[in-house]
């Protein structure tokens, strides 16, 4: 042992690293064992101190020891019981596993180190953006700079990902949602897959487990202590991962994370994982998955009131908000993705459904609405592909759901028909006003908003290249669909009508003649709700937040045009129509859809007519405009109908 460190015992009540003057505090739990036990310490020399556990510091099954001493801090340490040794669960930095995927050439050891280094969070805080307020993004830190378009410097890092912060704050997303990005080894070696769950000959089964493969996805037992340092383009996980934090919460961007917890992992790690996060990362929220959730826990902790919670789903009962005023616990909207890619490919039966779905908006917990993540197609794929193509991850295709309810408008796969990549956009752009219009918390994962691709792939699990990663295309294809998404987010932001607190009622609460929501067909206030309607058109009114305009959306998925009443508006107030999923942006321009130009002035045309035709697989949204009669149509129109310039994939 350094003669310089002086080394005491203390019985602790948990176990962790606590650090303390001039050194360290360790407690460690060796249950069911009568052998030596303690920890291996490694200097910079790579010279190593064996140092026991004693009695003196043994309360129940953990023990507690404290060093101190110079050097002690930029140690690296193991625990080991008898000739085992093993990796603490609890340490705050991993070494060993700096290289992405170096493990294929060799099994790595990974040991524990400390967090020495100051960081200067200056004024920094969680920025607490409310659920209904939120636009959640979501992001794989390698995937979604390592293709060379990205075009940045350090990809696949955090500091990759803050390169791209200028587009996002342009795109206008509040939250990002990382996956998982606490250190894992990402190389396997065990059996794994489909083809193991179904019983793989013995035979194939000895050549998979010799096929080594990089979970890049990172769902697995990991050190969750620690941020994963091939992430990180600097030598400091810790300060790469707290500096990306810090730039994001700058331009007024929330970092979530995703975890994902094993059946062995017990409840207490699980909740000191989570406030360990928020307060030495602060982060803002996470997103967990798994097993053995302690969801009773995390709704009475009062640190975490106000940390947003997104799991899949949780048990009625269990969730009681710490902060009465605070939703922080949110769920997935029940089959809204299913349900909506459904009614897109127009499928009968289900517009009741997309309705309420649309609508759904809980008091007591958020609700997440996504089309695509990072498992299942892509939102372009879905569109592209009847089925999944997941013969690259080596499980004969058995990998993956069957059940995408996707439709490949066609052709399967990539084509240059000109027809087939219209409607692919059309149904795109469908698919961003269904998620940007419907209450509740969109959910849009990296690259769907340019229509990134996955080869048709709905389980790239283990697909570290192009398949996998985002590719940032800058097409007149790509840009249309970015456009569209652009302008929804911030249309949504700017009306707090499109993403209220609370949920729709359909009635008339505030007396004002109309209802906060309601539904219309080829005649106002009359909706056609029967099992092979496609068409519907839904109002909104503006009063109920305040004096924001009426806007109102209709949606035709069947494969024919139809007409649709527009009901009338308020004395003073006109129709005019915003975006039409049916025409390019340059189309609409040109066609005066949506803007006139008046010398130095632009102004909307405003609709007259108490009907409108609706082309086929289309969306259409109207909003309302104060309109004089006796004077020329569209004076008074003082707001662009675009929210925001057309733009490129940064």
């Amino acid at each position: 042992m350094n003669k310089n460190w002086e080394v005491s015992y203390f019985k602790p009540d948990e176990p962790g690293v606590f650090p303390i003057q001039d050194g360290i505090r360790l407690a460690a739990e060796c249950p069911g064992s009568d052998k030596e036990c303690g920890v291996v310490l490694f200097d910079k020399e790579g010279r190593h101190t064996k140092i026991p556990f004693s009695k003196e510091g043994r309360q129940g099954t953990l023990f507690g020891i404290q060093i101190k001493g110079d050097g002690v801090l930029t140690c690296r340490y193991q625990y080991y019981i008898g000739e085992n040794k093993k990796t603490d669960s609890y340490a705050e930095r991993i070494t060993g596993l700096e290289k992405w995927g170096a493990g294929k050439n060799r099994e790595r050891v990974a040991w524990g180190g400390f967090l020495w280094e100051n960081f200067d969070w200056e004024d920094d805080f969680p920025l607490q953006i409310p659920y209904e307020d939120s636009i959640l993004y979501g992001v794989n830190v390698r995937a979604f700079t390592m293709h060379k378009s990205s075009g940045v410097k350090n990809r696949g890092t955090f500091e990759g990902l803050c390169e791209k912060l200028p587009y996002l704050k342009d795109l206008g997303i509040t939250t990002v949602v990382l996956m998982p990005c606490y250190e894992y080894e990402e190389c396997m070696r065990e059996p794994f897959g489909a083809g193991y769950a179904l019983g793989m000959p013995d035979d194939d089964l000895e050549k998979a487990a010799r096929n080594i493969r990089l979970n890049c996805w990172g769902f697995q037992e990991g050190y969750y202590f620690s941020p994963k340092a091939s992430y990180c383009a600097g030598n400091s996980p810790s300060l790469s991962f707290k500096s990306m934090v810090k730039a994001f919460h700058q331009n007024g961007i929330e970092v979530m994370m995703h975890f994902y917890f094993p059946p062995q992992i017990k409840q207490l790690y699980i909740l000191k994982v989570i406030k360990h996060w928020v307060k030495e990362y602060h982060i803002d929220g996470v997103r967990l998955s798994g097993y053995h959730i302690p969801f009773r826990m995390l709704s009475e902790e009062a640190f975490l009131g106000r940390t947003k919670i997104w799991c899949d789903h949780f048990p009625e009962g269990e969730v009681n908000a710490a902060d009465k005023c605070f939703r922080n616990f949110a769920h997935v909207n029940g089959n809204f993705k299913n349900d909506i890619r459904r009614f897109l490919k127009g499928d009968e039966g289900i517009i009741n459904d997309v309705l309420t779905d649309q609508r759904r908006n809980p008091p007591d917990c958020g609700v997440v609405n996504y089309l695509a993540d990072y498992d299942g197609f892509s939102l372009y794929d879905s569109v592209s592909y009847d089925r999944k193509h997941n013969e690259e991850n080596g499980e004969d295709n058995r990998d993956g759901t069957d059940y995408n309810y996707s439709w490949n408008c066609g052709v399967e796969g990539e084509t240059k028909k000109t027809a087939v990549l219209g409607l692919r956009s059309m149904q795109m752009k469908n698919a961003l006003s269904f998620l940007f219009l419907s209450q509740g918390t969109p959910y849009l994962f990296g690259g769907d908003e340019f229509a990134n691709t996955r080869n048709g792939n709905n389980n790239c699990y283990c697909q570290d290249n192009a398949a996998g990663w985002v590719k940032w295309k800058n097409t007149r294809f790509t840009n249309e669909i970015l456009e569209h998404a652009r302008f929804l987010i911030h249309l949504r932001k700017e009306y707090k009508i499109l993403h209220r607190q609370e949920e729709f009622k359909v009635m008339d609460t505030i007396s004002c003649g109309y209802p906060d929501i309601s539904y219309h067909g080829t005649e106002a206030w009359r909706p056609d709700f029967s099992y092979v309607s496609r068409v519907v058109g839904a109002m909104l009114c503006g009063q109920y937040e305040g004096d924001e305009p009426f806007f109102y959306t209709a949606y035709n998925m069947h494969w024919q045009a139809h007409q649709l009443a527009l009901p009338k508006l308020p004395a003073g107030q006109a129709w005019v129509k915003i975006s039409d999923t049916a025409f390019p942006y340059e189309a609409m321009e040109k066609e005066k859809l949506i803007t006139v130009s008046k010398g130095d002035k632009e102004q909307r045309t405003v609709l007259s007519e108490d009907t409108v035709k609706i082309s086929a697989r289309s969306v259409s949204i109207y909003q309302s405009t104060p309109f004089q009669t006796g004077k020329k149509k569209g004076r008074g129109a003082d707001k662009k109908a675009r929210i925001k310039s057309r733009g490129s994939v940064g």
